[in-house]
């Protein structure tokens, strides 16, 4: 489909483009960039982009579709969805579904799946373990040639460090990321928020900044140790941060990597004012002092990329009590509009440092074409409202989960249209 964006401001972090100006795409490729480019019989849709940001499409390292076995949650196809009304057009899957994607039929499962139903581009991290179990290796060969684009035992940590370093060094031959969930599950026991004074106040029990920080410590002295290219997922630490700081300083900031989500910048442990499910996750939200060191590693660079760890649930898996609750919110469908406001409506960052980390750095992690508006690239594009406010409202979702936080909260930064392959998967005007 041929499609011509016209008078956009094009941002790309790539080449550090930031210009009034058209886009021309056709046959999945971006195949011109430039000023007054024709409307001509090839052209199937002219989108007039005055006044809007024409932005790569966003990639998103970790989520949950809960394909096999949970569909009840969230499956490829509405998954999919939820992310191309993100902005999103690639997203990674965690492979702690039901069953474990941790042989290479599995991987297939999803691939072949994602082909007939997604619309965005689907790709699946294999499990390190055998059913996640942390006992034995999975296929980790088999599912890399059937298409895995990286490596994690998500939702946990491998806390035996024999076998995990084995993983690691086998992830390390074949230069596929490991994507880290960073829990001693020792130190977590029952906890479900942050351990602080607000805990104490609702007499909940809490989860200590340390269950997150040793091992990351491990996961990074491993990776030095074993030369495999290492993502820590969900940071929420001032602790993390530091060691994300330090990293830096090494020179090993392009194969040791780390991301922090949306909910970790804009919320603390003292938004939390009840008993309240929809704000346990995994990390639980932390202090204002965690907050604020990791907006400084956003900034410093230390931390590269923001994704969501979108985990949805049913509404039955959210009632009740924190104690009893699953971890989990979801953040497809929020993710942009949440980091711009707070993060680039606010002043803190430029759209450019918004867009080199919710694009172009996640298609470095995975060694992606795409994240960019360069001729030739893969024509996944988005267009944003970058002065429309609204509400946001999760009955309007099109992600099964209404697990979120950010019900009712206003935010800048609308998503109008999402292509991907130069199709267009989403247009706000169509609901």
């Amino acid at each position: 489909m041929g499609i011509l964006i016209r008078g956009g401001r094009m941002i790309d972090a790539a080449t550090k483009m930031d210009k009034i100006g058209d886009v021309y795409l056709d046959e999945g490729i971006i195949q011109k960039v430039g000023d007054n480019l024709e409307y001509n019989e090839k052209t199937d849709r002219l989108i007039e982009a005055d006044g809007c940001l024409v932005l790569p499409g966003l990639i998103d390292l970790h989520v949950h579709f809960r394909d096999p076995g949970q569909e009840y949650k969230e499956d490829i196809e509405t998954g999919s969805r939820a992310a191309a009304r993100g902005g999103i057009t690639t997203v990674v899957a965690m492979p702690n579904t039901s069953p474990v994607i941790d042989n290479p039929d599995r991987v297939r499962y999803v691939k072949n799946k994602a082909a007939q139903v997604a619309g965005i581009h689907v790709l699946q991290a294999g499990a390190i373990t055998k059913g996640e179990s942390g006992e034995e290796l999975a296929d980790m060969e088999g599912m890399i040639q059937a298409g895995a684009c990286a490596f994690s035992e998500d939702g946990k940590s491998v806390m035996n460090t024999r076998i995990y370093r084995e993983g690691m060094q086998l992830a390390a031959e074949h230069d596929v990321p490991v994507l880290a969930h960073c829990e001693d599950i020792d130190l977590r026991g029952n906890g479900c928020m942050n351990d602080d004074e607000n805990a104490k106040r609702l007499g909940l029990p809490g989860i200590c900044n340390s269950t997150e920080d040793v091992i990351a410590a491990r996961d990074i002295l491993l990776a030095y140790d074993t030369g495999a290219r290492l993502h820590l997922c969900h940071c929420s630490t001032s602790g993390v941060a530091k060691m994300m700081e330090m990293v830096q300083e090494t020179g090993k900031g392009n194969r040791i990597t780390a991301e922090t989500c949306p909910h970790y910048f804009t919320l603390t442990s003292d938004d939390i004012e009840r008993d309240d499910p929809n704000f346990k996750m995994n990390p639980p939200l932390r202090t204002r002092k965690d907050l604020e060191a990791l907006k400084r590693a956003l900034k410093n660079g230390a931390i590269k990329v923001i994704s969501t760890d979108h985990a949805p649930h049913s509404p039955k898996d959210k009632e009740g009590s924190m104690k009893t609750a699953a971890f989990g919110i979801v953040g497809l469908e929020t993710s942009f509009a949440i980091s711009y406001t707070e993060l680039v409506d606010s002043g803190f960052l430029t759209i450019m440092d918004l867009v080199e980390k919710m694009s172009l750095n996640p298609a470095k992690i995975l060694g992606l074409d795409s994240g960019t508006l360069q001729e030739g690239h893969p024509a996944d594009v988005i267009i944003v409202d970058p002065d429309e406010e609204y509400t946001i409202d999760k009955n309007k979702f099109v992600s099964k989960g209404r697990n979120t936080p950010f019900h009712g909260r206003k935010v800048k930064g609308k998503i109008l249209c999402t292509i991907c392959d130069s199709t267009i998967v989403y247009e706000a005007e169509n609901e």
